[in-house]
């Protein structure tokens, strides 16, 4: 996942960096809360870093970092000491306590325990340079603003203009004076006593006044959630999340801790739009992306199924409401195509002639689709998916008439200026999709998994079709999924080395590559079976199994780098879907080996999956090593270990026919318990799995739904049941012979 026409080498925050998020907000810092405008830190609105300096001293000294927690993603709690000259322990402790949203509100208390009054000069030294995020990222400027500075009493007003564009931040603490850059304010802290500063930043709008916020008090007595009372809402829905969640006894503590990790960077990682305040999207991760991706947010909000399916319904009706209408080649906007990226900052702004929209991607148009027919199988908001069928034709006539470029069936991408993404598929980097040899593949380039989620768009419109009864769309989705089916097995098949190239360059010629592209074309069931042996043994060989994941790239191709961001590296959501792609056709042991190192390697990331790690070999290297700068939380990474359960437990519901298969892959002597499970529309489950008697009991089923307890049979016997039983019409020769298609 790269930003929108940017290279992939963010600087590193820095050891212990505390990262805080609220909406599309974000705030990075060290491990003392200081933020410092040389490294990637600051506290971001709108793509633009509001504040590039917030360092504080007491009387001249920094401070030590001693912890620093977030109890909610909004709030930080940083703990540190101020050294002293006269002892080699400090008797000033510093406590700081910052909440994150419309702006930036930081509480420091600094108590003094020795026996003696203790006078402290406290200073914070407040700069702005309202960077563009990506100008952050990469650590290079692109364009200076012109910055006036206005003082008034304790108000430090930070201003800047450039090309017509403006920005300005209020700084206030009450009862300081602005010496040069800092907010300075002096007391006297009594002996095992304390005193207390607050501050205050915020975000001003266009030209905006200041009279308003700087009349904002605040009363530092009351609970946190009345003392910042626009953080309510934020109280509010973090805590309805934290309620809501499954809950999970797993018999081993650290999945366990990944799993609740996983909760909770997916509850921090949801962003509101204040004209639907009640629809949630998942951001694609912090801190570059913490924006609506469609590629991402469709991964992870169907990844998260087992959590919450509003996140999915959020995110697929937010898409839907910026579904392409026009051509645009700057935007690379498509009628019927769906977004890559939503951003507000000035650089973007400027570079797509103030569009904040960027659609070049080939992927999350079709990925909409199969995303919108997963929702129907789980029976779930069935007003939604009625909703949402016209844009979900819209897509797929974007992939007919957009998106095969040429007619020959397949989908295809290159950009339409040189301001776009190069790549547009997942593996997005400029260098992501490359032959055996290393050189890099020439668009327009037909992605082998970009193939595959058309398919199950194509799958996944037929049996929404079935469901209302409509056997006309049904039978020509599911022949136009048959045909797409065959052409591929046949197109990108490499008989002579037993799997399947990662794409077709602009001549038609097999990119042959050995990626991990193709075990999403496993998860999609677009691979003939006759041909799956072959590829999990490819993908599951030394070159392409770390032990910890599958790389994105074989350790004997030319572009092979362990430590690159596509190219030999491990993503999380990728073996991920490997894993699913492995169970969907029968290779249990496999996808259990798969599934456990994953959750070895987040319990070694201490609970959290970043997104990416580099893909050196387990023998030799018994930790993952991580990549640099990668994202964290992340949000595919966060929803890999919920899917990775569903996986295990093959939970797989087929309510459009009121059936519920449960066939658990669990290591031996597991007891495994799921509460609060979200089922079937308001429903709860309760899931008891024990493997030493084998049993499962489910609690809390709905009258109506029928358990399987084992593997399912073929979805095409149960699927022809369903046609005899509603009479249909439709043609069993135009059907694939896996159709409709699940994934575990």
């Amino acid at each position: 996942m790269a930003g929108w026409n940017t290279d992939n080498a963010a600087g590193s925050p820095g050891p212990g960096a505390v990262t805080l998020l609220e909406g599309s907000s974000f705030c990075i810092s060290a491990a003392n809360g200081d933020m410092s405008a040389g490294s990637p830190q600051g506290a971001f609105f709108n793509d633009t870093r509001f504040i590039a300096e917030w360092n504080l001293t007491i009387n001249g000294r920094a401070i030590e970092a001693l912890s620093a927690n977030t109890p909610e993603p909004y709030r930080g709690q940083f703990i540190g000491r101020v050294h002293s000259d006269e002892s080699a322990d400090s008797t000033l402790l510093v406590e700081r306590e910052r909440i994150l949203g419309t702006g930036l509100t930081e509480t420091i208390t600094v108590r003094n325990y020795s026996r003696t009054p203790c006078p402290c000069s406290m200073a914070i030294v407040v700069d702005t340079d309202f960077a563009d995020l990506f100008e952050v990222k990469e650590g290079h400027r692109s364009r200076l603003w012109k910055q006036k500075r206005h003082i008034d009493g304790d108000h430090l007003t930070l201003e800047s203009e450039w090309n017509g564009h403006h920005h300005a931040v209020l700084v206030t603490c009450h009862g300081a004076h602005v010496q040069d850059h800092s907010l300075v304010s002096s007391a006297t802290v009594p002996a095992h006593g304390e005193y207390m500063w607050t501050i205050t930043a915020v975000p001003l709008p266009d030209r905006a006044s200041t009279a308003a916020a700087r009349e904002r008090k605040l009363d530092n007595k009351l609970p946190l959630q009345a003392k910042y009372p626009e953080h309510e809402e934020s109280f509010r829905r973090i805590t309805e999340w934290r309620a809501a969640m499954p809950v999970a006894d797993l018999g081993d503590d650290a999945v366990e801790k990944v799993i609740r990790r996983s909760q909770e960077d997916l509850g921090s990682l949801r962003i509101f739009n204040p004209d639907h305040p009640d629809r949630a999207v998942v951001a694609a991760g912090a801190p570059w992306f913490m924006a609506l991706f469609g590629r991402d947010s469709i991964f992870a909000s169907y990844m998260s199924l087992l959590l919450d399916p509003s996140l999915a319904v959020g995110t697929l009706r937010t898409l839907a409401d910026y579904q392409g209408k026009e051509v645009n080649p700057l935007t690379e906007e498509e009628p019927g195509r769906i977004l890559h990226e939503v951003r507000l900052g000035v650089g973007t702004g400027e570079a797509l002639a103030g569009h904040g929209i960027y659609y070049g991607t080939a992927d999350a148009t079709p990925l909409f689709v199969a995303g919108l027919g997963e929702l129907d199988r789980w029976g779930l908001e069935s007003e939604a998916v009625q909703e949402l069928l016209p844009a979900a034709d819209r897509a797929l006539a974007w992939m007919e008439n957009y998106g095969d470029r040429d007619g020959d069936g397949s989908i295809e991408y290159q950009r339409y200026t040189d301001q776009g993404l190069l790549n547009q598929g997942w593996k997005d980097s400029w260098d992501g999709i490359n032959f055996a040899d290393g050189t890099l593949a020439e668009s327009p380039i037909a992605l082998c998994e970009v193939q595959a989620y058309a398919y199950s768009a194509y799958l996944g419109r037929a049996l929404i079709a079935l469901t209302n009864e409509d056997t006309d769309t049904a039978e020509t989705c599911a022949a136009k999924a048959a045909k797409l089916k065959q052409a591929f097995n046949e197109a990108f098949w490499l008989p002579d080395r037993g799997y399947f190239a990662v794409a077709l360059d602009k001549h038609k010629k097999p990119v042959d590559a050995l990626a991990s592209n193709m075990g999403h074309c496993l998860w999609t069931g677009i691979v003939d079976q006759d041909k799956a042996a072959d590829v999990v043994e490819h993908l599951m060989s030394p070159q392409m199994f770390t032990g910890w994941g599958i790389r994105t790239l074989s350790s004997e191709m030319g572009a092979y780098n362990p430590a690159s961001y596509h190219n030999g590296s491990v993503w999380p959501h990728d073996s991920t879907i490997v894993a699913a792609g492995l169970m969907r056709y029968g290779f249990v042991e496999e996808a259990q080996r798969l599934a456990y190192a994953l959750l070895e390697a987040a319990d070694h990331f201490g609970g959290r999956l970043p997104e990416l790690f580099c893909g050196l070999d387990r023998e030799r290297y018994p930790v993952p090593v991580p990549y640099p700068a990668s994202c964290s939380p992340q949000a595919w990474a966060s929803a890999a270990p919920v899917h990775l359960i569903r996986l295990l437990l093959r939970f797989d519901p087929i309510l459009i026919w009121n059936e519920l298969w449960l066939a658990p892959a669990l290591p031996p002597s597991t007891h495994f318990r799921l509460d609060n499970v979200p089922f079937a529309g308001h429903a709860r489950l309760s899931i008891d799995v024990d493997m030493n008697t084998d049993t499962v009991e489910v609690e809390g089923l709905p009258d109506h739904v029928k358990l399987h307890l084992g593997a399912r049979p073929p979805l095409s016997d149960l699927f022809n049941l369903t046609r005899t039983e509603h009479h249909s019409a439709t043609s069993s020769a135009a059907l694939p012979s896996d159709w409709p298609p699940v994934t575990p």
